[in-house]
């Protein structure tokens, strides 16, 4: 026992349910507690996170006069601001509280009942010696500009976009492609409902284009974002059309009379586009651009035949790239992913076999508007009477994306549905584990099974075309093992569709990086939590929506983006925000000028002064990581909440017999 101070302590212990009592004899440990010095009273109880939990905190620091208060329970990630908000309730500074994690550190990860109460104990001893060092701090606040922006206009962007903009604040909608619609866009039938996927769609990006509350930015990139929580300043660069679109009236005269034409992008180069376009029919903004690399006028000064035959004159060779600076309080990330395109699609014969084709090639050829005008043929022209689909190409492989995608599963058997309807066509599909989650899904599967699709297990080892029979001669021969049959089997086929996984955008480890939001090992940016803020992330007032956090089907990236949509709104909405007590400061008679916390501050929030030739550390971008304190040399940089001697002395009380 410790020599008393003059505080008044409490300490819970929290059950978890049998979480921690199941394995931390949860008694002996407040009874532990209550032997140390300034510690008033120890209980231990069911759930200290609930209502009843949190109304035990107050009534004692009334009752007792407590002047701090130690929870022993789960992550402090998951109910710090709890039992904070608990003592603030009471009239106490939120940081004279203090939460022990006994849960994960303890319980889940120690077998030994007996060690497990004592490592509860020891955890338990240090938070009381450590929180009589603790000083009252205050949050600050922050005024909060109107206006969200938006980055990304897939199906995710357009969503948030509207719901933001229904509510009454401005967004700006930045889209790096000429149009927004995204991958969503590209698609004929969604499932398992099998809706038009242009039908839900082309109404919702009419709206955005004609939106008091959108500014729509397309052919854009946001290049710096810098300010911090509330107040952010974007720098978006917006590139050269070389047509104007406040003149040009999207005739299309000058798509057509243009000589020069090379492969569609949106249709995944299966048929050619102009070199002045428009990506799709019901494209927003349905102007064309002109593409700079394929335009003949800019590769020898020669033709402008899109300039000859123009009515407006909205031709403008020498447009420049345009640069817009806006001010926002809120950010919403829906960049989106790209259909993983690496090495596993050339093993199974992509690129080398015509009749090899990938997810969006084939709902290219399966949609009205694309090269076939819907309907399923070969190169040749013959309709297929025997197609493959290998299902989780690249994805599920620890060679490649050891994650599960969620949407291969599904629009495979989506396109079985559609080559059968469509077709006739005998239908193969190789699957590892056919998933099925959402609502309709498992019903959307036994349908595929009832219409006759082949359901085979097991992983398609190669696609050849060397025969082995008659039978096999002229066709694609898929070499696959039937795990459930244990038995190799050799499928001759006309076509193969080779369904690849979702992989995390390029752009999106750009957009994190501006965002001073982080990453997983795969690319996707990290919520804050994935269980009580899948929407957040670690820096304030900026939310994911969509695939850009990780693989996700529509409903749930709408899901997603209305959720983004709503805190965004109510983020922007209150006017003002608290800024976090726990921030460092540097000590202007200590420091020596040396910038080593410049560089490594992650969220940017030191800067120099010239003049006096010291850092300066911004409180409202600092998020209290430490770095600053634990790299500076003199001991200038100081996190409040994380001083020496309040770490020290943690330890001590850790150590202590």
């Amino acid at each position: 026992m410790t020599k008393p101070s003059g505080h008044r302590i409490g300490v819970y212990v929290c059950h978890c349910g049998v979480n921690i009592s199941s394995v931390v004899d949860v008694t002996e440990v407040a009874a532990q507690a209550a032997k140390e010095g300034d510690v008033v009273l120890a209980k231990d109880y069911k759930f200290m996170c609930s209502a009843p939990g949190q109304d035990l905190i107050r009534a004692d620091i009334a009752e007792h006069k407590l002047d701090r208060v130690v929870v022993a329970a789960c992550s402090p990630r998951m109910h710090d601001d709890t039992f904070r908000g608990a003592c603030a309730k009471a009239g106490l500074n939120p940081y004279f509280s203090h939460m022990v994690n006994i849960r994960e550190q303890d319980s889940w990860v120690t077998k030994d009942k007996a060690l497990a109460t004592q490592k509860a104990v020891a955890l338990v001893r240090a938070a009381v010696r450590r929180v009589r060092r603790h000083e009252p701090l205050y949050s600050k606040e922050v005024d909060v500009q109107p206006g969200v922006l938006v980055i990304g206009g897939g199906i995710a962007g357009i969503q948030a976009a509207l719901t933001i903009a229904d509510g009454g604040q401005h967004v700006w909608l930045v889209e790096k492609e000429p149009t927004i619609g995204g991958h969503m866009a590209r698609f004929d039938k969604t499932f398992p409902t099998l809706d038009c996927s242009a039908c839900i769609l082309t109404p919702k990006m009419n709206a955005v284009g004609s939106h008091p509350n959108i500014t729509l930015l397309t052919s854009s990139e946001v290049k710096d974002v810098s300010g911090y929580v509330g107040n952010f300043r974007a720098v978006i660069e917006t590139r050269a059309r070389y047509v104007d679109h406040d003149v040009c009236n999207g005739c299309g005269l000058c798509m057509e009379k243009c000589p020069k034409k090379v492969p569609s992008e949106f249709d995944e180069g299966l048929i050619p586009r102009k070199a002045i376009y428009v990506p799709f029919p019901q494209a927003v903004p349905n102007k064309p651009v002109i593409d700079r690399d394929a335009c003949i006028y800019f590769q020898n000064g020669k033709c402008k035949a899109c300039e000859k035959i123009c009515g407006p004159q909205a031709i403008r060779w020498d447009d420049q790239p345009k640069t817009t600076e806006i001010q926002v309080g809120s950010v919403v990330v829906a960049t989106g992913f790209e259909m993983y395109r690496g090495p596993a699609l050339a093993e199974l014969g992509y690129g080398k076999y015509p009749e090899v084709y990938h997810a969006l090639e084939f709902e290219r050829l399966n949609n009205a508007s694309g090269p076939t005008e819907g309907k399923i043929a070969m190169r040749d022209g013959r309709t297929p009477q025997s197609v493959a689909i290998v299902h989780c190409v690249g994805s599920r492989d620890k060679k490649y994306k050891p994650y599960c995608s969620r949407v291969c599963c599904m629009y495979s058997l989506k396109f079985a549905h559609l080559i059968q309807e469509k077709t006739g066509a005998e239908v193969w599909e190789f699957y590892i584990d056919v998933r099925s989650p959402g609502k309709a899904y498992e019903e959307f599967y036994d349908r595929i099974r009832e219409e006759g699709a082949h359901l085979i297990r097991g992983k398609v080892g190669q696609v050849t075309d060397q025969a082995l029979t008659d039978d096999e001669r002229g066709k694609l021969i898929v070499v696959a093992e039937d795990t459930l049959a244990q038995q190799r089997l050799r499928v001759p086929v006309d076509m193969v569709i080779l369904s690849p996984g979702l992989a995390s955008a390029p752009k999106s480890l750009a957009v994190a990086q501006l965002l001073k939001c982080s990453t997983d090992k795969d690319g996707f940016l990290i919520e804050k939590h994935p269980k009580l803020a899948p929407i957040e992330t670690a820096t304030d007032g900026v939310f994911l929506a969509g695939c850009c956090q990780g693989p996700k089907d529509i409903p749930d990236t709408v899901a997603q983006a209305q959720g983004a949509a709503s805190l965004a709104l109510q983020f922007v909405g209150k006017g003002k925000v608290l800024i976090e007590g726990r921030t460092a400061w540097a000590d202007d008679q200590l420091c020596s000028g040396c910038r080593i916390c410049n560089s490594l501050c992650p969220y940017g929030a030191i800067t120099f002064d010239e003049a006096k030739k010291i850092s300066v550390v911004n409180e409202v971008l600092c998020k209290g990581c430490g770095t600053c304190a634990a790299a500076c040399p003199s001991g200038a940089a100081q996190a409040r909440h994380f001083k020496d001697d309040q770490i020290f002395t943690e330890i001590e009380g850790v150590l202590a017999p």
